[in-house]
């Protein structure tokens, strides 16, 4: 997946280069500004990328220590407050 990721930002950014010789050549403020558009679209899909890769690693550690038995876990009912207690025991 990251090296499909890692072509597609390679050519987006050789599209980005492209747009803005062209418009250096042609003096056209509009193709720099679509090269611009389309090296931040690929600078955001690497930034995306990274950061969803790290969210992916905190949910399956989330998911793996609720499936662990955690003794401390016992420990820290004590904390409890009184009227979460009362709420959880009440039946309509």
């Amino acid at each position: 997946m990251m090296l499909l990721i890692l072509v597609i930002v390679i050519g987006l950014v050789a599209w980005a280069l492209r747009l803005m010789e062209r418009a250096i050549e042609g003096q056209e403020f509009s193709l720099m500004l679509a090269g611009f558009l389309v090296a931040s679209s690929a600078a955001a899909m690497l930034a995306v990328y990274f950061l969803m890769g790290h969210y992916m690693v905190f949910m399956t550690e989330a998911v793996h220590s609720q499936q662990l038995p955690d003794s401390t876990w016992l420990d820290q009912t004590s904390q409890i407050p009184t009227w979460l207690v009362q709420a959880d025991s009440f039946q309509p």
